[in-house]
């Protein structure tokens, strides 16, 4: 995120700090090994793991908080991977319980329903796959984006399709890749929507990619960059109980 998409890190922080959070960005936490773990060297990646598990249990903090539904849920399968290792695998339960989303976060533990944002738009959702069926959160960016204010959000055609990114799925199978994303391209135009919004960058850039190939003129947002627009504190909102996942 903060190679490719700095500009998210930034709005999630923003955020984060608008709504009283203190957020520290631990120097040494590095990827969370996903990529290697999925292309088979397992015991390379495990070094990855402790590795992220130390930097982010580093710091003294409450919750631990990323702008990636696959990345956190990644934070939580560490457990598994871990758990044979008597030292990192209770420090990987640890870390696992207190990882959230951006959008989780906002929505389970500090319990808000309307950021605030203003965006005068017409956009539509991109569910993650990580998120939505690893992760299991379905409900908390929706709940989000049907509070900002002016934001018309256009339902999905096949929501519940992947991308075609899949990480080294695009890679080792590249013409179903595309045809999965020449797909999805064509769900997103049919809506009308101006921006397509997701909460994971990886799925965004895969699509994002396709729609300047294909001259789309449309535009590509993270969640956090959404509920940092033209925000109003005065019209903050809480839930008092989240719905569930």
């Amino acid at each position: 995120m903060d190679l490719f998409f700095p500009n998210v890190g930034a709005a999630m922080v923003e955020v984060l700090e608008r709504f009283g959070c203190d957020t520290v960005l631990p120097k040494k936490q590095i990827c969370c090994g996903q990529p290697t773990f999925n292309s088979g060297y397992v015991i390379n990646s495990q070094k990855t793991m402790r590795n992220e598990v130390d930097a982010l249990l580093s710091v003294d903090c409450d919750y631990i908080v990323g702008p990636s539904g696959s990345c956190v849920n990644m934070l939580h399968e560490f457990r598994m991977h871990l758990a044979d290792d008597p030292e990192y695998g209770p420090k990987a339960e640890m870390l696992a319980n207190k990882s959230y989303e951006f959008s989780q976060f906002l929505y389970r533990v500090l319990h808000i329903i309307d950021a605030g944002a203003e965006l005068d738009a017409k956009a539509t959702f991109h569910r993650s796959c990580h998120m939505t069926r690893l992760l299991g959160e379905r409900v908390a960016p929706f709940v989000l984006l049907d509070h900002v204010k002016g934001l018309q959000m256009i339902p999905l055609p096949h929501i519940e399709n992947c991308c075609g990114f899949g990480g080294l799925f695009s890679v080792k199978e590249p013409e179903i890749s595309k045809l999965m994303v020449d797909e999805k391209v064509d769900d997103v135009t049919s809506t009308g929507a101006d921006i397509l919004i997701g909460a994971d960058q990886a799925c965004l850039m895969n699509i994002g990619g396709r729609f300047s190939r294909r001259k789309e003129p449309i535009k590509i947002m993270h969640i956090a960059e959404i509920l940092n627009s033209n925000v109003d504190m005065s019209r903050v909102r809480y839930a008092d109980t989240p719905a569930t996942v």
